[in-house]
C-alpha cells in the first residue's frame, strides 16, 4: 500500500527525505528561511539515534560534514545564501578530497546579508564551485515541496555514486511554501553502497588506514588527480543531465526557468495560451550538469528564449553558452527578493515577441 501524502513546509520535507535516504549526520547553523530544516533534523535524527550537532558557526558544519563523510557515514548540512558562502572553503576540500557529502541551500536574496526573501542570485556561486580551484558539485533545482523531497533522495545516491558533494539549490519560497508530498521508502542500510576508500564504515568495527585529505604537495601528481576529476565530470555530464520541458515544439518563444520561476512561467504560459500566443517551457533539473545539449538542439531549429530568473541574470549566460548564438536570447529577471508576477513574464514574452 502506498504511503499517504503528507502536508509538509519544503524544509521539512527536505529533512525527512534525507532521514529515509540513510542521512547518518546532520552539521548545521541556524538561518533563515531555511531553520525548519534545521529544528526538524534536530528533533528526528536524535529519536533515530543519530547524529545531529548545532555548530558554533557555518565553517565548523561543513567540516564536521568532511569528517563524518569521510568514515563512509551519508552526511548533510544546510544553509542559506551568506552560510553557503561560508562554506564554500569546506566544500573546495570535499571535492578535492572526493568526498560525498549533501548540502543544502535554500537561498535568500543577497549580496551581503541582503534579506531574508527568496531569490536565485547564488546560481554562480553553485555551479561554477564557489571555492577555489577547479572542480564542480553536483546542483539539482526543486520547483515543488514533492520535488525538493525527491531530489535530496537522489542527492545522497549521486553523491555515493559520483564520490562529489551534491547541492541542493532551492529558494526561501520552496522552502517555507507547504504542498503535498508522498516519500519514498526508508532505505535499507545493508543495501548503501560499500565505501573502501573511507576512514571507517559506521556499520563495521574494523577501520582500514585509509588517509582522506584535499592536500598533495607535488605537482604532476595534483594535475594528474584534477584530470581524473575532470575525466569523471565529463562522465557525470554525458549520464546525470536532468531537465523538464513543455510545448517546446510549437511554441514561438521559449521560457528557461528553474526552481520558483518555472512556476511562475508556467502560468504565463497558461495565460498566453488564452490570447491565442504559444509558449514553451525549458526547465534545467540539474543546473550542473546543464542540459547544454538539449539547448543547442532546440537553437539549431530556430527556437528563441526568453530566461526568466529571480537575479540580474545568472543561468542566462549558460543559455547563450549552449545557444552559441543560433538563435536569440532574452532575460527578464527580479532580484533583490522581489518574486515576479505571471502578468511581468506574459507581458515580457508579447514584448520580446512583438505581440
Amino acid at each position: 500500500m502506498a504511503e499517504e501524502k503528507r502536508l509538509m513546509k519544503g524544509n521539512e520535507a527536505i529533512g525527512e527525505a534525507a532521514i529515509r535516504a540513510g542521512c547518518r549526520a546532520y552539521f548545521g547553523y541556524p538561518i533563515t528561511p531555511q531553520n525548519e530544516l534545521t529544528a526538524y533534523m534536530a528533533r528526528h535524527m536524535l529519536d533515530l539515534k543519530r547524529t545531529f550537532i548545532q555548530a558554533e558557526s557555518e565553517v565548523s558544519a561543513i567540516n564536521m560534514v568532511f569528517g563524518a563523510a569521510s568514515t563512509g557515514a551519508r552526511s548533510m548540512t544546510s544553509s542559506s545564501s551568506p552560510g553557503i558562502s561560508l562554506k564554500q572553503e569546506g566544500i573546495s576540500y570535499a571535492c578535492g578530497a572526493d568526498v560525498p557529502c549533501v548540502i543544502v541551500n535554500v537561498a535568500r536574496s543577497g549580496p551581503g546579508l541582503g534579506g531574508i526573501s527568496p531569490s536565485q542570485g547564488d546560481y554562480f556561486q553553485s555551479t561554477r564551485g564557489g571555492g577555489h580551484g577547479d572542480y564542480y558539485t553536483f546542483v539539482l533545482a526543486p520547483k515543488s515541496v514533492q520535488e525538493a523531497a525527491d531530489l535530496t533522495y537522489l542527492a545522497f545516491d549521486l553523491a555515493d555514486k559520483w564520490r562529489v558533494p551534491v547541492l541542493i539549490l532551492a529558494d526561501g519560497l520552496i522552502g517555507q511554501m507547504m504542498e503535498g508530498v508522498v516519500f519514498p521508502k526508508e532505505r535499507d542500510p545493508s543495501s548503501l553502497p560499500a565505501k573502501p576508500w573511507a576512514t571507517g564504515n559506521q556499520y563495521k568495527t574494523h577501520r582500514p588506514i585509509n588517509h582522506v585529505t584535499s592536500l598533495n604537495l607535488m605537482p604532476l601528481e595534483l594535475e594528474a588527480q584534477n584530470n581524473r576529476r575532470f575525466e569523471r565530470y565529463a562522465e557525470i555530464a554525458k549520464s546525470e543531465v536532468r531537465y523538464e520541458e513543455m510545448n517546446v515544439d510549437k511554441a514561438e518563444l521559449i521560457l528557461v526557468a528553474y526552481g520558483s520561476s518555472s512556476r511562475i512561467s508556467l502560468g504565463a504560459i497558461q495565460a498566453a495560451k488564452a490570447l491565442g500566443i504559444e509558449l514553451g517551457l525549458f526547465r534545467p533539473i540539474s543546473l550542473w550538469p546543464f542540459p547544454a545539449k538539449r539547448m543547442a538542439e532546440l537553437a539549431a531549429k530556430g527556437k528563441r528564449f526568453l530566461v526568466v530568473e529571480m537575479s540580474k541574470g545568472q543561468m542566462v549566460e549558460d543559455v547563450r553558452l549552449a545557444v552559441n548564438g543560433k538563435s536569440p536570447v532574452d532575460f527578464y529577471g527580479r532580484c533583490g527578493g522581489v518574486i515576479p508576477t505571471e502578468e511581468e513574464v506574459l507581458a515580457e514574452a508579447r514584448r520580446v515577441l512583438g505581440k
